[in-house]
């Protein structure tokens, strides 16, 4: 079945697994790339003190690091990580939750 296919959020995490991948604000946005690269995801969601502060994506590297000359190694992640985080529970929709990523 593919994700188009699925009906809610919790159908959808039930295939591709509940794993999460976290990084903290501190961190430097080269630690995130890395951590992306070795788990190909594309999206972190940072943690500050076990509460989410943020997110930070290879879109947010290519956008507020490498196209404004920046250095991934002497960035932090809360320079560049998205926030607040916007989230949905399981019983969402996969199209309401599209609805939500693209405003």
């Amino acid at each position: 079945m593919g994700w188009s296919a699925m009906k809610t959020i919790g159908e959808l995490l039930k295939a591709k697994g509940r794993t999460i991948w976290s990084i903290t604000p501190e961190a430097s946005v080269y630690e995130a790339i890395e951590l992306m690269a070795d788990k190909g995801i594309g999206a972190l969601i940072v943690l500050n003190a076990g509460q989410p502060a943020g997110m930070v994506s290879e879109r947010d590297y290519a956008r507020k690091v490498i196209l404004k000359g920046r250095h991934s190694k002497e960035t932090t992640v809360s320079e560049i990580m998205t926030s607040p985080v916007i989230f949905s529970d399981t019983a969402s929709s996969v199209e309401e939750c599209m609805e939500l990523m693209t405003v």
